[in-house]
């Protein structure tokens, strides 16, 4: 049976989030470069928050202790992309792809354009991997890693060529990461990806619903669930002739002017 505490509530707390983290994630990322260094000083000490957050919480297999590290790993994930997004850790290459090439030499160019982000959340996965293995509460790491997976299927995706690869949330100084997507069309990888997250969604949906009503396994569940159907949802925007803008424009309103006047 589905409950408002084990179910509703969660799926609404995540969609919430979800929003308004990547817009203030964007937001923060599109301002003038001068601000990186306090964007990346606050994210950084949100992340450690996040960090100590998940490390109390999961000594605990109760409701609040699930949100908590629910919301501890979100603010160590969102450390992460504002690194990322404002440059401080992407890649030794940081310029257009060579003309002309393909395949491995592709792949490996475009690897060194983001492979010290990629590093540090593989680290990052590990550690909360490792620090809450024999805990009671492993919400924390299961969010990371399913950040992380969604992440790298989506990357994967793009490198490779989706239907639809509008980025209007990707900072200016970044741009020179458009060069290295694949073509636009659409390819069984995607498709295949888009079934594999909405297997993952069901069957965490199935955990939540066979939990007790109310429960901490329940409304876990009903997080990784949610967490889930929004990356299946974002995979599927690359099928389709959507814009990032529509859902985030509120958080860049002059860049979305100026390429709407150009």
């Amino acid at each position: 049976m589905v409950s408002w505490q084990g179910h509703i509530l969660p799926v609404i707390v995540t969609v919430a989030v979800w929003f308004l983290a990547t817009g203030l994630i964007a937001w923060l990322d599109n301002r003038q470069r001068a601000t990186f260094p306090r964007s990346l000083l606050l994210s950084g000490a949100a992340g450690l928050a996040g960090l100590i957050a998940i490390l109390v919480a999961m000594q605990y297999a109760q409701v609040w202790a699930v949100y908590l590290a629910f919301l501890g790993a979100l603010l160590v994930w969102s450390w992460q992309e504002i690194a990322f997004l404002t440059g401080a850790a992407t890649g030794p290459r940081r310029e257009e792809i060579s003309p002309g090439i393909t395949g491995w030499q592709r792949f490996t160019e475009a690897s060194a354009t983001v492979i010290h982000h990629e590093i540090a959340l593989v680290l990052s996965a590990l550690m909360l991997i490792t620090l809450t293995w024999f805990a009671p509460n492993q919400i924390g790491a299961m969010t990371f890693v399913l950040l992380y997976a969604l992440r790298l299927s989506a990357k994967l995706n793009i490198f490779a060529g989706v239907p639809n690869s509008a980025t209007d949330i990707l900072p200016a100084h970044l741009a020179y990461l458009k060069s290295y997507y694949g073509p636009r069309r659409l390819r069984p990888a995607l498709m295949v990806s888009v079934a594999a997250i909405c297997a993952f969604a069901v069957w965490t949906g199935s955990r939540a619903m066979e939990a007790p009503a109310g429960s901490a396994e329940a409304v876990g569940a009903s997080l990784l669930f949610a967490l889930a159907a929004l990356g299946a949802i974002e995979h599927l925007f690359l099928a389709l002739p959507f814009r990032d803008g529509a859902l985030w424009g509120w958080a860049l309103p002059n860049r979305i002017t100026l390429e709407e006047e150009s």
